[in-house]
């Protein structure tokens, strides 16, 4: 499992808004110089995300827990997003070129049509399998003061 920490900042019955800030796979990459994920969260500035979660531990308004998304689900709706447009582009521009050879423009206005398709398709698809891709609550993170406290506790 992939997993980000993250702090709570509002709860609705079994549901919780989580805002992470992606940091920390980044910077044990060894991918790092060549990835396209560095390089949007360069743009962003590190800016801060949120994620709507089950609450199952829970964790009210402030509290710091982890949020964890299983690999596969990670790479399925990445192959999702990313190839099935992909794919469906190239293939209309494959049958515009055997189908009507030399008209270029027709070609061009294919692979737009296709791009389309994908796009659309994948946000019908990925919106009928949301519930696999659904990030999960891990664990209450334990605060500075608690994690002292619980180490020693003559300390009061």
């Amino acid at each position: 499992m992939i997993h980000e920490t993250g702090t709570v900042i509002s709860t609705s019955g079994d549901q919780a808004w989580v805002q992470t800030i992606r940091q920390s796979a980044c910077q044990t990459c060894r991918a790092r110089h060549g990835c396209g994920q560095k390089a949007l969260a360069s743009l962003s500035g590190g800016q801060s995300r949120q994620l709507r979660v089950t609450n199952t531990l829970g964790a009210k308004a402030g509290d710091q827990v982890t949020v964890a998304i299983e690999e596969a689900a990670l790479l399925k709706a990445s192959l999702l997003v990313y190839a099935l447009p992909l794919l469906l582009m190239v293939l209309a521009t494959v049958m515009a070129g055997v189908f009507l050879p030399g008209q270029d423009l027709i070609a061009i206005m294919m692979a737009a049509a296709g791009l389309t398709v994908g796009l659309l398709s994948a946000r019908a698809l990925s919106r009928r399998g949301a519930d696999g891709w659904q990030p999960v609550m891990g664990r209450l993170v334990p605060r500075s003061d608690e994690m002292y406290v619980s180490r020693n506790p003559t300390a009061l």
